[in-house]
């Protein structure tokens, strides 16, 4: 499976979808219609599309948006929501992660006042699409990808450099306008 099948099933699933969890069952179907190796070239595809946004800066970015909470695990699955978002947005805060200072769940979560005011749905994570591929595939997927000598990311290991995620100056020098839309920076 190549980048553009990868990212057609993961935006075709959007497609009249209500739920992350009605688009998780979509995606598990459209997987389960595949030959086993396509399946496993999802999850490897998947792997390899969010190694791209597993840095410090991404990371700072996330911890920014979640008021401070966002753990290892929280990180991992603001990743795989972030992949959910599709390739145009996944792209633009992969190059910049400031550039999610322009998406509409995001500016939605910074006029809420707060963490606490979030709905459970609010929180950008996706969990789900961690666990997609092996319940989509025909056995034991685990197996599968050791028997290839492939491991996949299980929790973050973010490469670039790291900073006091607090620090109003870092803020301001690397995620300007995602600061100033959480009251971070002046």
């Amino acid at each position: 499976m190549d980048l553009n099948a990868f990212w057609g099933l993961v935006e075709s699933s959007a497609a009249g979808a209500s739920s992350q969890d009605d688009r998780l069952e979509r995606l598990t179907a459209a997987l389960a219609a595949l030959p086993p190796g396509e399946v496993v070239e999802f999850a490897v595809r998947l792997d390899e599309v969010r190694r791209r946004v597993d840095t410090w800066a991404h990371w700072h970015a996330a911890d920014l948006i979640c008021g401070g909470l966002c753990s290892d695990d929280g990180f991992f699955y603001f990743q795989a929501w972030l992949v959910g978002q599709g390739r145009a947005v996944f792209e633009a805060v992969a190059s910049s992660p400031d550039a999610l200072a322009e998406l509409p769940h995001v500016r939605l979560l910074a006029s809420r006042g707060g963490v606490h005011a979030w709905a459970d749905d609010d929180w950008p994570d996706w969990e789900g699409l961690d666990y997609v591929a092996a319940e989509a595939f025909d056995g034991d997927l685990e197996a599968e990808l050791a028997a290839r000598g492939l491991e996949l990311l299980a929790w973050p290991d973010p490469v670039g450099e790291s900073w006091d995620f607090a620090d109003p100056a870092e803020i301001a020098a690397r995620v300007p306008r995602l600061g100033a839309l959480f009251g971070k920076v002046a």
